[in-house]
């Protein structure tokens, strides 16, 4: 009896040495600002983050891909959030970038629209007013009422390189966010949009382009076109501070990676 006695106090002091060699949760605050197309996939991994470390803040400022990288620059957060790739004179500012994820932008219309596919040839010519009619591209016969993004969004950086439509767009309403685009498409049998994937509902109906749906795994083989990066912006000659190093560490890993796929991107790891 007093050997079982001793052994099962000798487990009990091992048990608390390892509990008490376990890592401490960090502590402090996170600030994260820019892209509104990250929102679910940024949300996700600072809820998960936040839920393991019960000691630290984290925000998340849905300002756009431009005005998060210029708060990063301005040191105004801690972490930039773009849905485009860092320009060469914004590198030279001393930005780095980290590619998160992928993701595709849907081109999107009302679930009343009839159309169901679309030629990256006909979106371009959509969107440069050279195609005016939905009758000409499978559709009724009723005015396409092109919607769009605002100067400066990553996801309109991204549709316009990608079918070659820079400073040629002729957009009916320029939106500042990806949630007003959808909810103005959805409301609008006659419209037009793109959007994150990674942020569409069922209010609206994706297109197909060039015949293949948007999707992680037409994403990550490369055969839906239209796509672009999340990239999270930091500065190459500022230090992050414990905790936002922590939470850059955690959504960089391989552990991230299912949180990012349930959120509707395609992780990197």
């Amino acid at each position: 009896m007093k050997k079982i006695l001793l052994l099962t106090l000798s487990g009990i002091l091992a048990l608390t040495l390892l509990t008490g060699c376990g890592k401490k949760g960090v502590e402090g605050s996170v600030a994260t600002d820019g892209s509104t197309s990250m929102e679910k996939v940024i949300g996700s991994l600072g809820e998960s983050f936040t839920g393991e470390n019960k000691d630290v803040k984290f925000t998340y400022n849905p300002t756009g891909s431009g005005s998060g990288i210029t708060a990063v620059s301005e040191d105004r957060c801690d972490i930039g959030l773009s849905s485009r790739n860092l320009k060469d004179e914004e590198k030279n500012k001393g930005l780095e970038e980290t590619v998160l994820a992928l993701d595709g932008i849907a081109i999107i219309v009302s679930p009343d629209n009839d159309v169901k596919d679309l030629s990256t040839e006909d979106i371009a010519k959509i969107y440069k007013g050279e195609i005016t009619n939905w009758k000409d591209v499978g559709g009724k016969d009723a005015e396409i009422v092109v919607i769009g993004r605002e100067a400066g969004s990553g996801t309109r950086d991204g549709f316009e390189s990608i079918t070659k439509t820079e400073n040629s767009c002729k957009y009916r309403q320029e939106l500042t966010s990806t949630g007003d685009v959808i909810t103005t498409v959805a409301g609008n049998p006659d419209a037009i949009g793109y959007a994150s994937l990674a942020s569409v509902n069922k209010n609206v109906k994706t297109l197909k382009v060039n015949g293949v749906n948007p999707s992680e795994k037409t994403v990550k083989d490369g055969s839906y076109v239209i796509q672009r990066p999340f990239v999270i912006v930091t500065k190459t000659d500022k230090k992050l501070s414990k905790a936002a190093q922590a939470f850059f560490d955690y959504i960089t890993s391989k552990d991230a990676s299912e949180i990012i796929s349930k959120a509707g991107a395609v992780p990197v790891k």
